[in-house]
C-alpha cells in the first residue's frame, strides 16, 4: 500500500533524541550483530549535536526520523529510519525524493548514503536512483546524481 498523504520533515529537537536513538538502535542492532560491531550510545548522542536531525511526520504522527550532513558536493543521509508499521508503504521513497529536492535547492550535485550490505533497503535505494559506488566488509556506499 502506497502512502498518499503528504509527508513533512520537521526539525527534531533534543527532546526527540531518545526516540531517534531507540529507533536507530532497534533498526540497526541486527546488522551490528551480523558484522560483530559494537553499538555505542555515546557516539549517537555526540553525532546528534553536529548533524541535521529531522522527524518524518504525516498528519501530526511521527513515522520516523532522518539525520543528515553535507559537504561541498553532497547531502549525506546518515540515518533514515521508519517505525516498523510505516515501512513498505512508500514513505521511504517519498523521504528520499524530498531529500533529493533539498540537495538540488542547496546546489549539491549528489545525495549519498551508506547501507549495511545485507540490508534489504538497498533495493529501495536502487529503485530511487542510487548507484552502488563501492563496498567494504560491512557497508555499500551509494549515491544519486541530482540533476
Amino acid at each position: 500500500m502506497k502512502c498518499g498523504k503528504p509527508l513533512a520533515l520537521i526539525p527534531a529537537t533534543d527532546a526527540d533524541r531518545d526516540f531517534a536513538r531507540d529507533l536507530t538502535r532497534r533498526a540497526m542492532l541486527p546488522y551490528y550483530r551480523d558484522f560483530d560491531l559494537l553499538w555505542v550510545e555515546g557516539a549517537f548522542d555526540q553525532a546528534w549535536g553536529w548533524r541535521e536531525q529531522w522527524l518524518i511526520v504525516q498528519q501530526g504522527a511521527v513515522l520516523g526520523y532522518c539525520s543528515l550532513s553535507q559537504d561541498r558536493q553532497a547531502l549525506f543521509i546518515r540515518e533514515l529510519h521508519l517505525l516498523p508499521e510505516h515501512r513498505g508503504r512508500g514513505v521511504g521513497q517519498q523521504v528520499l525524493e524530498t531529500l533529493a529536492g533539498w540537495a538540488a535547492q542547496r546546489h549539491l550535485p549528489l545525495l549519498r548514503l551508506m547501507v549495511f550490505r545485507n540490508n534489504p533497503a538497498r533495493q529501495l535505494y536502487r529503485r530511487s536512483g542510487f548507484a552502488e559506488m563501492g563496498e567494504d566488509e560491512c557497508f555499500v556506499r551509494m549515491q544519486r546524481s541530482i540533476g
